[in-house]
């Protein structure tokens, strides 16, 4: 999960907003006073140089302040005392407004109408026209928001976060049910400042995946359904892979070193990051060199830290390789929540979980824990990490079901916000899904309703449906890294990450949000959204003679 990319910039009312890093502006006063220089370099004529620059200025001081809203947020989920929440809301809550109100400034509307003409004439792929664009867009978008609302939502989800760490370690829905409803409510109210939708969910969605609507959502997920219902239940009826070398006693501190390690030769940074442990894993930008990830170890299972790493890494990545020209705008971001999630389980899965990768990886592991480990193959060790089984935790699940579990979430949260589905009633519903689709039971709601921090953090609608684009889209982009660059397999299974992670960072990640979702994925694969690839990689590997033939 990335709290910047899930829930990004797109408003300015959530709980974890966007921290867009601080720039180091050259005022004016600095610069001859005949010409500024654009994003690009060239000349401006003066009264479009003015404006641009005097919008730059504005948004570096929002940049600050989001800048200390995210830190805010990521000591509220790693170190904060817990009797701090209902301080930290009103914190989060205070900052929160200073930077909408700043951001609504009429006089940044009237910046932008005079700069329409001079971003009209510029490249549209040019920095300064792609910054007039997304910044009219945000603002259109964001000045419909009260700032008393923007401030009563991150109140509200500040304390709601506190509430639901303390239900799901007790597994009681009760304490925090309250709190749910009325998120839910603020999120229609927010959804209602958007008139003319077809779903409620639309405005929602809309903020982390520019474009997705319930009506392009549901038949993708049927069709994501409908191919890999046959296939979980194909190999549900195989023998099944032995995964318990994973569940051996793996001591905390062995786990952190050696995922931050495998994290650092993917290519994560941590001159300009850090890791730290929390209740549910995220990445957090605070700048360019600020990219913070957090991890949960469980010592009786040592797939659940490592894979949280190497997921968080994924999304760390991207948030520090956004082109440095960006740096302080709100281009200096993941473009959508399902193109920074397809990072997050590139990462994790199609590497992570490879065989070429652990030829590399495995003795490094080894050495770690070399008595757990002892006389296990690397082969044992691949068909462990990659054993398919209907489980009850997404974090936990395995390639093939985790979509399934999306799925679950995706609909439930269409009927919380329809008015179909009562709070009360959604432990229940919750259960009979899992049974009904999954196959399992769930025994308490801190492995069922409570397992995910979403809905207790932020709005609830469009809060999942991006993790199940980012593993459509992973497959998309990796067939197109390989197919520009044949010998990354190989180099993968050498321990050599430089040529996939350049290839990311010219396609991907430099941009920011310079593109829009569907632009950047169409420049990087010559194509729209498409789930054929992703289909041929499940297909590929589960029914090969590595693991279930």
């Amino acid at each position: 999960m990335c709290l910047k990319g899930h829930l990004t910039s797109y408003s300015y009312f959530l709980n974890f907003p966007q921290t867009y890093p601080p720039l180091p502006f050259f005022l004016p006063f600095l610069l001859p006073l005949s010409f500024l220089l654009s994003f690009d370099g060239t000349m401006l004529p003066m009264s479009a140089e003015a404006h641009l620059n005097e919008l730059k200025v504005r948004l570096a001081e929002i940049s600050d302040l989001q800048a200390a809203i995210g830190l805010l947020s990521w000591d509220q989920a790693t170190h904060m005392p817990p009797a701090a929440g209902a301080a930290r809301g009103r914190q989060l809550a205070t900052l929160s407004r200073f930077a909408h109100q700043r951001f609504i400034d009429p006089e940044i509307g009237r910046l932008l109408e005079r700069l329409e003409a001079h971003g009209a004439s510029l490249p549209p792929e040019s920095d300064d026209a792609a910054l007039i664009r997304v910044v009219g867009k945000d603002y259109h978008r964001a000045v419909v928001v009260p700032p008393a609302f923007s401030a009563e939502f991150n109140a509200h989800t500040a304390e709601s976060y506190q509430l639901w760490a303390e239900a799901r370690s007790d597994g009681d829905f009760a304490k925090v049910a309250d709190a749910l409803a009325k998120t839910i409510d603020l999120s229609r109210r927010f959804a209602e400042l958007f008139p003319g939708y077809a779903h409620i969910a639309d405005p929602l969605i809309d903020q982390s995946d520019e474009g997705m609507t319930v009506a392009a959502l549901r038949p993708l997920f049927a069709r994501l359904r409908e191919a890999l219902v046959p296939l979980v239940d194909a190999i549900g009826g195989a023998e099944q892979l032995d995964d318990s070398l994973l569940r051996k006693r793996y001591p905390e501190a062995g786990q952190l070193a050696v995922g931050l390690e495998l994290a650092q030769a993917f290519g994560y940074d941590l001159r300009r990051g850090r890791q730290d442990k929390t209740h549910h894993p995220f990445a957090i930008g605070i700048g360019l060199d600020d990219v913070r990830l957090t991890t949960r170890v469980d010592e009786r299972y040592l797939a659940d830290g490592l894979f949280s790493t190497l997921h968080e890494a994924g999304h760390g990545m991207y948030e520090q390789g956004v082109g440095r020209e960006l740096e302080g705008t709100p281009l200096a971001a993941g473009t959508s929540s399902g193109v920074h999630e397809s990072q997050s389980r590139l990462w994790e899965n199609l590497i992570g979980r490879s065989l070429g990768f652990w030829h590399h990886a495995y003795p490094q592991l080894q050495q770690t824990f070399p008595e757990q480990l002892a006389g296990i193959s690397v082969d044992d060790f691949y068909r462990a990490i990659n054993r398919v089984s209907r489980s009850l935790v997404r974090t936990d699940s395995d390639e093939l079901t985790y979509n399934l579990h999306i799925i679950i979430r995706f609909e439930l949260e269409l009927q919380l916000l329809e008015g179909t589905l009562d709070v009360k009633d959604l432990p229940t519903a919750w259960n009979e899904r899992y049974q009904n689709d999954l196959g399992v039971e769930v025994q308490n709601d801190g492995e069922g309703v409570l397992q995910d921090v979403h809905w207790f953090s932020g709005p609830v609608g469009g809060a999942f449906q991006g993790y199940a684009l980012g593993n459509v889209l992973s497959a998309q982009l990796w067939a197109a890294a390989v197919g520009a660059h044949p010998e990354i397999p190989g180099e993968i299974r050498e321990g050599r990450f430089g040529v996939l992670l350049g290839w990311l960072q010219h396609n991907i990640y430099r941009h920011g949000r310079k593109l829009s979702p569907e632009a950047l994925v169409v420049q990087a694969t010559g194509g729209g959204l498409q789930l054929e690839p992703y289909l041929e990689y499940l297909r590929g590997k589960y029914l090969s003679s590595e693991l279930y033939g």
